[in-house]
């Protein structure tokens, strides 16, 4: 007998979980988070999963209890006899931390990929990594979605006259890049300067922008500083319009605020990280489909090719 699919959710992913699960064509799984007075918590599974694939939802986004619960369900899954155990983690918390960029500092994407193995994950899905170097960092499978199969449909529907792509700093110009070329559009780059963490000295715009369209493309909002400066910098430049496509709303601090009185158009997210707040800018694209199909093709050994970019553009030409 075949193994069966089982997908289940930590608290910090469940309405995007439930949705995965309901494209995918099954009921959430039922599991308990059971919490203790002094802030400690157990997973308990509430049904049997023996020999089955165990597909476990939790972005690992702040607090650290997304990722301590996460492997919490791998240990509880793993001896409960799961057939194979997949952690699906839309948003791969600590990606930032991916290079001794520093002396004397962690490099925390690579302690989470050895705790998530070390609990026993038999495989990964995720979504635009900080650094796509991180798959290195496992020892067992790692699939990795891109994005831009949801948000290039997105700017195809708006239609903008003269359009063009901005990277709002120099880490993410291979992603804007691919989009660029994917429309055949040109591409700017905003070079910034940082003093620390979170904070902005300056920032230059490299290339011309009078009278187009601009879409910015980036993995992470944290704080919107950048965005907002780079949106003010390109409009000073003569840009027409800037709308931001951004895969992760982590926006902390003043995000919200900083998004809010900015020159943006909209910000576009994907709900891959619960939004704290509603905002008259920010429009959110569901993940849902992308994951439910990845878990699907996992299920059943086929290529996951399909959802990537250089696909499309290959299917183009």
């Amino acid at each position: 007998m075949n193994p069966s699919v089982k997908i289940f959710s930590g608290t910090g992913s469940q309405k995007l979980a439930e949705k995965i699960a309901q494209r995918f064509g099954a009921s959430i799984g039922k599991i308990n988070i059971q919490k203790f007075s002094d802030g400690e918590f157990q997973p308990v599974f509430l049904e049997s999963i023996r020999g089955d694939y165990v597909f476990l939802v939790q972005s690992t986004y702040a607090p650290t209890d997304n990722l301590m619960e996460l492997l919490l369900m791998i240990d509880a899954a793993k001896r409960a006899s799961a057939y194979k155990v997949i952690a699906v983690i839309p948003y791969y918390g600590f990606a930032r931390q991916d290079r001794k960029d520093k002396p004397r500092v962690a490099i925390g994407a690579k302690l989470i990929a050895t705790l998530l193995e070390s609990a026993g994950a038999d495989r990964v899905i995720t979504m635009d990594l900080h650094a796509a170097q991180i798959q290195g960092f496992f020892d067992v499978p790692v699939d990795h979605l891109d994005s831009s199969a949801i948000f290039i449909p997105y700017i195809e529907q708006l239609k903008l006259e003269n359009l063009a792509f901005a990277a709002p700093d120099v880490g993410s110009t291979n992603r804007v890049r691919e989009v660029a070329s994917y429309f055949n559009a040109e591409m700017v780059i905003c070079d910034k300067h940082r003093k620390r963490a979170n904070e902005i000295a300056s920032m230059v715009v490299i290339g011309d922008v009078a009278g187009k369209d601009i879409v910015l493309v980036d993995d992470i909002c944290d704080t919107g500083g950048t965005l907002a400066k780079a949106a003010a910098l390109l409009k000073d430049k003569g840009a027409r319009s800037v709308r931001a496509l951004i895969t992760h709303p982590v926006l902390s601090g003043k995000a919200y605020e900083n998004i809010e009185n900015s020159v943006l158009e909209e910000l576009v997210v994907c709900d891959t990280i619960p939004l704290k707040q509603e905002s008259s800018k920010i429009k959110v694209i569901s993940v849902a489909d992308l994951f439910a199909i990845a878990i699907r093709n996992a299920y059943e050994n086929k290529s996951i090719t399909s959802l990537f970019i250089h696909s499309q553009l290959k299917n183009r030409r």
